[in-house]
């Protein structure tokens, strides 16, 4: 790979280095990617031209997103969550569950804030063509004391590539399309991650770190007390689950008893490098933003 300062290509090599503590990879991003100041070298090499590119968790709306027409009780948000719920329920109700259909585990890698539930992938129904599918989610919602599921997380991708989400419903002021993508470091490098870890994108040891997520929105099939399409989970008191039945993988963990988490789950699903061994931070202490990762 080329070393200069316009290549956004990061290998997996650099950001083994940098978990090492060789490269100051915490400067991805930067509060602002464009800022001009002693970090610019840094954030020309992995951003490029990340204009909207933060250090901090967040997010940007996708083109002509909107949720001004969103409502709970619109007919078709209600649809939507019913078929979400009938899936979950039938398909995909807990981690066992999950695992059989081929669901990855994807532990939020460099979230700082609410760590009480996860995000699981399936890289046989990301980038497939289908859509809002509540039959083939790409990403399931896993409350993690309970290892129950409490909704799912669509992501507009088709051949690995980014396309631009359909709308749910509406147009104009009643448009409903509540898709977000993520432009901050804890989102881009949870995609890097994936793609790197499930997809084997990085198979010839180089991937792009991404400027941005591609688009993605969530339904949430408990009460949330902001919307069905709320980006966050929902408070934990709202999460009117039981714990899932005794899983038949191999675990000395129990659901309501133990928070889910890699240390839960069978050996042969637990990827060779964490989130943490390939974390764009340095365990020496060195900061040179002063910014805290919550790592």
């Amino acid at each position: 790979m080329s070393d200069s300062d316009d290549d956004r290509t990061v290998s997996r090599r650099t950001l083994l280095r940098a978990s090492a503590g060789t490269a100051a990879l915490s400067a991805i991003g930067s509060a602002r990617a464009d800022d001009g100041n002693e970090r610019d070298d840094l954030v020309r090499r992995f951003d490029g031209d990340c204009s909207d590119a933060t250090i901090e968790p967040s997010m940007a709306h996708c083109e002509g997103a909107s949720m001004e027409g969103c409502a709970d009780d619109h007919p078709t948000t209600v649809a939507l969550q019913s078929a979400v719920a009938d899936a979950l329920e039938r398909r995909y109700p807990d981690v066992d569950a999950l695992l059989e259909a081929g669901y990855k585990p994807y532990f939020d890698t460099l979230e700082t804030g609410d760590d009480s539930w996860s995000h699981w992938l399936n890289p046989a129904f990301i980038g497939d063509g289908d859509l809002l599918e509540p039959e083939r989610p790409e990403s399931v919602l896993v409350d993690n004391e309970t290892w129950r599921s409490i909704g799912v997380m669509f992501i507009a991708t088709q051949d690995g590539t980014a396309v631009a989400p359909p709308a749910v419903y509406g147009e104009d002021a009643e448009l409903c399309s509540p898709w977000h993508a993520h432009t901050g470091l804890p989102g881009r490098f949870a995609w890097w991650f994936y793609r790197q870890t499930y997809e084997g994108a990085a198979a010839d040891g180089d991937l792009e770190f991404p400027c941005r997520t591609p688009c993605m929105l969530h339904v949430w099939t408990v009460d949330h007390p902001e919307s069905v399409y709320a980006h966050d989970a929902p408070p934990r008191e709202d999460r009117d689950v039981d714990p899932a039945d005794e899983p038949t993988f191999d675990t000395d963990a129990v659901p309501g008893e133990d928070d889910l988490g890699w240390a839960a789950l069978p050996e042969a699903v637990v990827p060779d490098e964490l989130p943490a061994d390939l974390a764009p931070f340095d365990p020496s202490g060195f900061d040179p933003f002063g910014i805290d990762l919550g790592l």
